[in-house]
């Protein structure tokens, strides 16, 4: 099983999205997120951490509230957001840091 870190460790930009099973907002972000990946393809990777089952990943990055969206690229966090995104925002953002 690969590691959160190596996971994000890719070239190629990462898309986390930390929900929890009981947020109305992240059940929003669910098919916004399946709309974007559909759209991107391969060129990004798109990963839902459950904060509630990852509270120690949800602490080492300051999740505060759910949604927080991260983009990561080469381990280093490149764009952050809590609260629901529209997808042609995330397209515009993952799109910055596709090489």
């Amino acid at each position: 099983m690969e590691t959160f870190e190596s996971l994000i460790s890719a070239d190629k930009p990462v898309l986390v999205d930390f929900f929890a099973t009981w947020c109305g907002p992240c059940k929003m972000m669910a098919p916004i997120l399946k709309d974007v990946k559909d759209r991107m393809g391969d060129s990004i990777k798109v990963i839902k951490i459950d904060v509630d089952k990852n509270q120690r990943l949800a602490a080492q990055f300051n999740v505060q509230g759910v949604p927080t969206l991260m983009v990561f690229k080469n381990g280093q966090t490149k764009w952050r957001q809590s609260g629901v995104v529209q997808a042609r925002q995330l397209e515009q953002i993952l799109q910055q840091h596709i090489a």
